[in-house]
Order: C-alpha cells, then sequence, then structure tokens
C-alpha cells in the first residue's frame, strides 16, 4: 500500500521571511519557533519523519502543525497568530454569577447580621455561612477566598464601599455588587486603581 505525503505548504516570501524571523529571534517563545521550524521545513518538501526526526520531536507534532497551517491558511490572521494553540474550552463554572454575587453581598455585610458572634467575616465562616443559607450546596475555604481575591473584596474590613452605611436592604447591595461584577468582568476597572471606602 502506498503511502501518502501530507499536503505541500506553499509560502509566500513574505511568510517564509515573517517565520525565519520568528526562528531567528532570541525572545521569541521556544513553542513558536518549534512551530515556524516545522512549517519552513514542511514547505521545503520533508514529510512528517523527516521533520520529527531532524527537530527530535513526535512525528504527531509535525502532522499537528502542518495541518493546523492549512486550516488556517486564508484566515486574516498574522503568522504569529497563526502559530498559537488552539483556545481551550476548559470546565463550566460550579457556580453560577448570582451565587457568586451572594456570596461578594455576604462578604459584606456585617456577621452580627446573621447571628454570627464574630466580628469580621473569615472564609471559613464565608463557605458555612452560605452552605447555611442554602445558596451553595458546597464550596471550599479556599475556593471562597479565591472568589474574594479575584473580587478584591477583603470582609475584614468592616466598612467596604460596597456596604453602603444605613443599608440593611440586600437587594440594593446585590444591584451593587452586579454593577461592580460586570463591570470588572467587562475590564472597565483596571488593576491599578485603588476604590475609597465608604465613610
Amino acid at each position: 500500500m502506498a503511502r501518502l505525503n501530507p499536503k505541500i505548504l506553499n509560502l509566500s516570501d513574505g511568510e517564509r521571511d515573517q517565520l525565519q524571523q520568528l526562528i531567528n529571534r532570541h525572545n521569541t517563545p521556544q513553542q513558536i519557533a518549534l512551530r515556524a521550524k516545522i512549517i519552513v521545513m514542511g514547505s521545503e518538501g520533508q514529510n512528517h519523519r523527516e521533520i520529527a526526526r531532524n527537530l527530535d520531536i513526535n512525528r504527531q507534532t509535525a502532522r499537528l502543525w502542518r495541518n493546523r497551517w492549512l486550516e488556517t491558511e486564508g484566515k486574516e490572521l498574522s503568522i504569529e497568530q497563526r502559530l498559537q494553540d488552539s483556545e481551550r474550552v476548559g470546565a463550566r463554572p460550579k457556580f453560577s454569577m448570582e451565587q457568586v454575587i451572594e456570596l461578594f453581598a455576604l462578604a459584606c455585610s456585617p456577621p452580627s447580621d446573621y447571628g454570627r458572634p464574630i466580628s469580621h467575616w473569615t472564609a471559613r465562616e464565608l463557605a458555612n455561612e452560605i452552605i447555611k443559607l442554602g445558596i451553595i450546596e458546597s464550596i471550599s475555604v479556599r475556593h471562597v477566598g479565591r472568589l474574594l481575591e479575584e473580587a478584591e473584596l477583603k470582609p475584614h474590613q468592616s466598612r467596604y464601599w460596597l456596604t453602603p452605611l444605613r443599608t440593611k436592604n440586600l437587594t440594593q447591595k446585590l444591584k451593587i455588587l452586579l454593577v461592580y461584577t460586570s463591570m470588572r468582568l467587562s475590564g472597565i476597572f483596571r488593576e491599578n486603581v485603588q476604590y475609597p471606602l465608604m465613610k
């Protein structure tokens, strides 16, 4: 049975020059430089086995990047974008946005409102209380800490800007948190902006 030769990669002079620049540049990530070498060698007529042997890689790696290059042909992508990993889907979030916002609202409320004999929330107390309220079925202390850290919430600060002084209405707090969270997710807030505490 005759073996099929892989498709030849036809590179324009501009593409070949850009690939060679990526290979020669000192600050190009190694993965990108390797992928560029695979494409250049493929355009020179080398098959997967020869590319793999010359670069000391797996044949499947050579095949993957040749095929990926051919798939992205004709798309309006830069050379470097064509050599990037494809986006990974990942696991679905375990908690809904509403549950996370309720956790944030709880973190911004005084523990005494929930019958807790403590002055400030800890991640453990928050995890226990949110499970007790039935908002979340189970959550680890560590995950609560990560969520609070991502939102830059520090429950040990009793007068938080997210907790208006005269507001005990949970829906109003949730509205404030919803606006805050949607702005954070859309990238409106920058990391270096400092938010004043309410007085």
